[in-house]
Formats: C-alpha cells, structure tokens, sequence
C-alpha cells in the first residue's frame, strides 16, 4: 500500500510540473507562439494530411491535444552550465567546501550530469514554433503550386495571421480553386521512325486520358512509361530526357491540348551535337565471369563453356553447372536489347544466396549490337554461424541453448543451398511428477534440420511454360527430427518438406506443399496430469468428494486413469446425466487427443499479397490464403495398402491413425499512413480446420488457439475460450478461429511510440467431437461469444527491429455466461501485460 501511494503522488507530482509549464516562457517577449493552422478552400475547412503538409510552419506536437513535447523542451533551462557555476559561486567557499566534502572529480560529475539532463530535456523535447510571415507566404506559394499542378489553373490563395494578446497566434490560409481545367486533345506529330511506331503501339495504355482532369503527375508518369516501353523494346540509348510535352491553355475555355514530343538521338562530338533518329539494338553475345571480382578481372580466364548462345568463363576448373547459371539470366543472345531483362537478371542472381550483387554491363558495337559482360562474385562456400539462447518459461526457470548451422551454397554445383542446422538445450524445470528428481538440469532438447534450396522447380517436366523463371521459382527441401526429454509428455517429432514457391508478380508470392509429412511421438503419456495440473486438480476434487480412495488425492498416471474408467462405465454413483460426470469425460476426451501419437500427411497451397513498396511503406495492404488437405491419398488407398483399423474404427499406418482433414486460412492486415508518424493499422483473420473420414479431430498441432502478444491482447496464450466455456485448461485450443483487431500507433517523441488498441476474437469447436455447447460454434448466435479486449502500449524503435510493450484489459469476457460480460475486470489487477518484438500486425 505504502509503494502504491508513493507512485500515485509522483505521479501526481510530475503532473502538476509538466502542466503547469507556460507554454510561450521560451518565446521572445516580441514574437507569437504558432498553435493553429486552419485551411479553407472553396469555403470549407480541410484538415486532410495532404494539404496540412504542404504548410511550411506547423504547431507543435501534441499528444490527446496536449503539447506534451514542448512543455518538456520548457523544462530546460537555457545556458544551464553558467547557471549551475554561478549557484556554486553564489556564496563564498560553497564550491571549495563541495570541492573537499565530495572531491573534485566528484563535484565535476554532478555539472555534467546537470548538463547532460538539461541537453536530454531539449534533445527529448520540441522547440516552439515561432511564427513567421516569410514563411506563411511560402505556404501561400506551396499551395497555389500544389493546386495548379492538379489542374486548377486559376486558382487564388491569401492568408490572415490573429495575434492574441497572450502571445499566441493562429493562422487561416483562404484557397479558390475556380473551376478545374479538363483534357481535351492528346497529340503527336507522325514521323516515320522506330520511336513513332512503337508509340503509336502502346499509345493505349498513356497515363494522360481525354476529358480527364489535368495533373502534371501524369505527365510524369507518361514519361516514364514511354521511357519503359522504349527500353524495352530495344531502343536502348533512349532516356527520359528526350521527351517533353506541350501544354496549351491559351484560350481554349478551361480544355486543355497537350502535345507529345520525342526529340530525335543526340550525338555528342567534340565540339558539336548531331541528330539520328533511334535503332533497335540486338544482343550479339553474353558472357558470363564466374570470378568476376575487380581483383581478378586482368587474370586470364583458363576455362570456358559455350552453352546455348553464352559463353561462360573461370579461372581454374568451372564450378558451377552451366544451366544453373543461364537460368538465372534474362539477358538472352540473339534477341533485342530490352531493359528489364537486366533488372530480372540482377534480382534472380542475387536470390541464388550463390554470389554477392552482379555486375552487368553492356559494350556497344560497330555493328549496333550489343555485348553482354556480366560479373559474378563468389560467395564462400561454407557459411558457419553459432548462436546460444538463455530462456525462461512457465515450463522451466532456465534454459539454455546452442544453435550451431553450416551452410553450404553450390553443394550440386547448381547454385544450389543446402543448410544444416542443431540445436541443443538443456534446462531446470519443476515438473510435478519430477519433484523426487536431485537432477537440476532436468530438461534437454536435441534436434537436426537439414534444408535444400534449389533455384528452379525440381521435376521431371518442363515446368517454363507453367512457371516462367521471370517468377524465380524455387524449390524447398527439408528434413528434421527433435527429441524433447521432461518437457511436458516428451516428444519425437520427425518431419518432411518438399515445396514450390514462385512469384508471378512483385507483389504475389505463391507457395505450394507437395507434401508435408510430419509424425509426433509422446514418450511421457503417463505424465498427462503433471503437464496438466488444472484438469487434475478438477479431477481430483470430484474422486475427493465422491470419497473414491478414501478421501486421500489420486495418483497418476494409475489411479487417476482407474478412476476415468469407473466413471465413464458407471462403476460410481455419477450418472451421464450429472454435470460432474460430463466434467469426467471431457477430461478424458481431451486427455486422448493430447496424448494420442499424430501421423500427418498433408498438402498445401498458399498465397500472399503484399502491397508494400519498401520497408518505409506504411500504406499497403497484406492479404494471406491458405488451403491444406490432409489424408485424402491414404485413405484413398487405405484398402488397397491393406491398412489395419484401431479399436476406434480408424485406419492405422505404422500403428498410428493418421489424420483426415480440410484446413483454411484468411489473413488480411490494411495500414493507412496518417501522416505525423501516425499509422491506423486493421487485421482480420478467420480459420477453420475440419476433420473427416479418418479423423473426428484436429491434431493439437493444427488447431487454433486465441490469446497472447500477437492475437488478443488481453489474454494470455492459449487461455481464451473455446466460446463461453469457463475453461481452466493450460492450453485451450479449437478448429475454428476468427480474430479482428485495430491499432492507432503515433510517435510520442524520437525513437519512443505509441499505441492505443481493440482486439476481438475467440475460438470454437465445430463439427469435431467435443460435446460441450458453451465451447461449440452453433451459429450466428455464437457471435455474442467473441471477447473484446483494449488496452495500450509503447513500441521503441531500434531500427533493425521495434521493442513492443502492451497492456491488455479485459474489455467484454464471454466466460461471465448470462452476466454482465463488459469491464468485469477492467482494471490493473487483472491486466495483462505483453512484451514482444516488431508489431503484431
């Protein structure tokens, strides 16, 4: 209680600092505090981020409109050093009695770190915005221009400043715009020539279009355009320079008439320039360097392959295989010159993970043909890398790890990745049926993962005409095991890979599971009830109170398995009917899904869109789908395998059911960029996993869970749901998922940001075998059963990765059943508090 009210009075005490702070104590007694801008065009107030941008002076920062920035900026102080030396200096002897009580180089610390506080406040902090008029009349130019280049030609702009006599301004900046100018003729004088016939070839796709509004962006990206489909097209000397449009207004009624012009080649001599009209260019030879370093470029090449039109040199014995090589080049000989086969090329070559970025230069010939030198720049080829972990968990108190890995690039001489990787750990746990153990580190893993990366698709047919290499397919190979010892029931775990992926687009990626074969084995099935304490605690209290072995609590694994099977076969006065009876068998459901070995034979397609430009791009949209079916081809040839059946009615292989399922996944994330570092980010997502023939569940590995740093945030993994259900599991879980969450994030100051959320979402069982209503999704009417969670955070950026803090309250809980399920536990106490790294959306 004591700490509790000392943090409420610092907080109330630094409050009261920052808010008292005068706002204008650091502006000169002649100048005004900038506080408002407002923009008024035709009329009426625009507050959009694009014209408030285009204003050279805005107010300060604030955060809920409270200049927090510039009221810590208020709490520096000016010329702090001269300062803090004349408070020394003010009495006779204080600075030598400091200088003797504490030392001179003591006393030197304590005015750097005044200082050093001080910088940090006005570093933290944001200056105020002074108003200047030079700088309002630039904004009065900014906005005329942005108006014009959008077509609004007449368009007229003026400003008025209200000085306040507390030594605050705001200013109002009036736009009419008049009526916009509108497109009326698009022409281009005909010329017989290579540049005039391909023009009027792709002269459909111009960004300039009739009886549209002007915008002098278009012309821009018209001439890019043009440029693009020029260069590839094989005139290969065109460049945007030679294009230039005619604008004509004069007289025409607010219409506007633009002509295109494409001047002719211009040819430098020494002292004068000469005109040609453009030629197509053809490239005549490529050659490829395979040790192309600058180093090396003047070293005789004492190798060479001529492989379908390319000639390939090395120095010493070739190591790489020639198709491999020309597979990953777009530049072909033989055919004309065309830009983008470069730009292909230079992403292709450096996706093999085989060099460092190519060199790829083009030398003109006589004969207005084109040779092709490109260089590539080995990289080694082993590739070692050695990590260690330190870790916490709610399993163990500490752990530690080695993650050693080779890689090995060129392995088949193919431009071929192949990558091993380990990992083993060992760690100190409190596992309850552990407690006799004098063993402190008690928990190991140990597992190899081997993966194969093969530059095109691996198959016996010729996959081009499908996948074009412009889509850089690739294939994935990979094969892993694990073995985890007194880590919940102990696990085997061996699974295989073998994938497609390709890019049809920039922005699409698809990848496609020919297989996923992946077997769980639980070692430890006996340890089901230390793993799951809850469930036995439940299930303890009802053998407790039926006084089933005399009052005294079960052991397990035999005695609480004993007491599952005299219930469920009515050996106990319960019946089916009574609720601690159901409570007893879905125990026991659950127990034998979680404890039951998982054979998974799987295939997969997915797709993904992201919108995104670059890694700054904060308005895009990420759009993911994902179809799995499991067990369709084994149970298909279950009979003609000759399969056994368990006592379950299902078809065994290698003693193991195999599962039988439709999976699919929907993703969708939107970001809008604000503006002022303010980003309002959304995500939707459903799932849903189905089982069948083979099959009446998930695997604990495919199903849904809600919950946790990166879903709703008000909840800790796996501990939402299923639907209503007041479950106390430790790990609940569902075939069925929908989740939703919004987030504005905003910059509070420097690398710091901010966050306020909303998370929905919850799981449900559906045409599985759980019995439980409250868990089961019936309808439109289970939507009542989707929990709201808000909260709020913090997010550093450290550049290479953003530090994330969020605190989640428990906004609408659907386990409070027929009670009133909003703000419950809308407090501190029953908070949830995330750290996590990057955004969760």
């Amino acid at each position: 209680m004591k700490h509790a009210f000392n943090y409420i009075l610092s907080f109330i005490i630094i409050s009261v600092l920052i808010t008292s702070c005068d706002a204008v104590k650091r502006v000169p007694e002649s100048d005004y505090l900038l506080t408002k801008n407002s923009v008024h065009v035709n009329g009426k107030k625009d507050n959009t981020e694009t014209i408030n941008n285009l204003l050279y002076q805005k107010p300060n920062s604030k955060i809920l409109n409270y200049p927090l920035r510039l009221n810590i900026y208020n709490l520096a102080r000016p010329n702090i050093d001269s300062i803090v030396n004349a408070n020394l200096d003010k009495k006779p002897h204080k600075r030598a009695h400091l200088e003797s009580f504490l030392s001179k180089k003591q006393l030197d610390k304590y005015i750097d770190s005044r200082i050093s506080f001080n910088d940090w406040l006005k570093k933290t902090g944001e200056a105020p915005v002074i108003l200047n008029e030079d700088r309002t009349k630039k904004s009065i130019k900014r906005l005329n221009d942005y108006y014009i280049n959008n077509g609004w030609f007449d368009v007229e702009s003026n400003y008025e400043i209200h000085k306040k006599n507390n030594q605050r301004a705001e200013v109002d900046y009036f736009v009419k715009t008049g009526n916009p100018f509108i497109i009326d003729s698009i022409s281009k004088k005909h010329e017989p020539s290579v540049v005039d016939s391909i023009y009027r070839l792709v002269q459909r796709n111009s960004f300039i279009k009739q009886n549209e509004q002007y915008k002098t962006v278009n012309l821009q990206l018209e001439r890019d355009r043009i440029t693009s489909e020029l260069r590839n097209k094989g005139v290969y000397h065109f460049s945007q320079d030679y294009i230039a449009f005619e604008v004509d207004t004069v007289g025409t009624n607010k219409k506007v008439n633009i002509e295109v012009q494409i001047q002719d080649r211009a040819i430098r001599n020494q002292d004068s320039v000469r005109r040609e009209p453009f030629k197509i260019y053809n490239i005549k030879d490529v050659n490829i360097y395979t040790d192309g370093t600058y180093e090396r470029r003047s070293e005789t090449r004492t190798d060479s392959i001529n492989y379908n039109g390319y000639t390939i040199y090395s120095i010493g014995k070739m190591r790489f295989n020639p198709k491999a090589l020309t597979d990953a080049i777009f530049i072909t000989p033989k055919n004309i010159f065309k830009d983008i086969d470069r730009t292909r090329s230079y992403r292709y070559l450096s996706e093999l993970r085989t060099f460092k970025y190519p060199d790829i230069k083009y030398v003109e010939n006589d004969d207005e043909t084109l040779t092709t030198n490109i260089f590539l720049t080995p990289l080694k080829k082993f590739g070692l890398n050695f990590s260690t972990e330190v870790s916490q968990s709610n399993i163990q108190t500490i752990g530690l790890a080695v993650n050693p890995s080779i890689l090995i690039r060129n392995i088949f001489r193919g431009a071929e990745t192949l990558e091993l990787s380990g990992i083993g750990s060992i760690g100190a746990s409190k596992d309850a049926s552990n407690k006799s153990s004098n063993q402190f580190f008690d928990i190991n893993e140990i597992g190899v993962n081997l993966n194969l990366t093969i530059p095109r698709l691996f198959s016996p047919f010729n996959t081009d005409y499908i996948v074009p290499k412009y889509m850089s397919p690739s294939t994935r190979i990979s094969l892993s095991a694990t073995s985890q010892t007194n880590i919940g029931l102990d696990k085997q775990t061996f699974s295989g890979t073998f994938n497609y992926k390709w890019s049809p687009s920039r922005y699409i990626t698809n990848r496609l599971d020919i297989f996923n074969a992946q077997y769980v084995r639980n070692l430890n099935v006996g340890n089901y009830f230390g793993v799951y304490q809850n469930s036995f605690k439940t299930l303890n209290a009802i053998s407790t109170s039926l006084n089933y072995n005399n009052g005294e609590n079960l052991n397990f694994p035999d005695q609480t398995d004993a007491f599952i099977s005299d219930v469920l076969n009515n050996n106990t006065t319960l019946n089916p009917n009574d609720a601690d009876y159901k409570t007893v068998s879905n125990i026991n459901e659950r127990k034998q899904r979680l404890t039951e070995n998982n054979l998974i034979f799987s295939s997969s397609f997915g797709l993904v869109e992201d919108t995104r430009k670059n890694i700054y791009d904060e308005n895009f949209s990420i759009f993911r789908v994902k179809l799995e079916l499991a067990g369709n081809i084994l149970s298909s040839a279950s009979n003609l395998l000759g399969l056994n059946k368990d006592s379950s009615n299902r078809y065994e292989l290698f003693n193991v059911a195999f599962s039988q399922y439709a999976k699919t996944e929907l993703d969708f994330i939107k970001h809008w960029n604000l503006g002022k570092k303010n980003v309002f980010a959304v995500r939707s997502y459903a799932g849903i996993a189905i089982p069948y023939g083979n099959s009446t569940s998930i695997p604990f590995s495919k199903s849904f869970f809600a919950g946790g740093a990166n879903d709703n945030r008000a909840w800790t993994a796996y501990s939402l749901g299923p639907g209503s259900s007041e479950s106390s599991n430790e790990f609940n879980e569902a075939n069925f998922k929908l989740a939703f969450s919004a987030e504005e994030r905003f910059n509070l100051f420097g690398n710091l940001n901010g966050a306020i959320f909303v998370d929905a979402g919850n799981i449900w069982n559906v045409l599985d075998e759980v019995n439980n209503q409250k868990a089961i999704f019936s309808g439109f009417d289970s939507l009542k059963d989707i929990a709201v969670g808000s909260g709020f955070g913090l997010r550093y950026d450290f550049s290479f990765f953003v530090f994330r803090f969020d605190i989640g309250f428990k906004t609408y809980d659907p386990s409070y059943q027929d009670k009133n399920r909003w703000f419950n536990d809308y407090n501190f106490g029953n908070a949830v508090y995330n750290i996590g790294i990057n955004y969760p959306f």
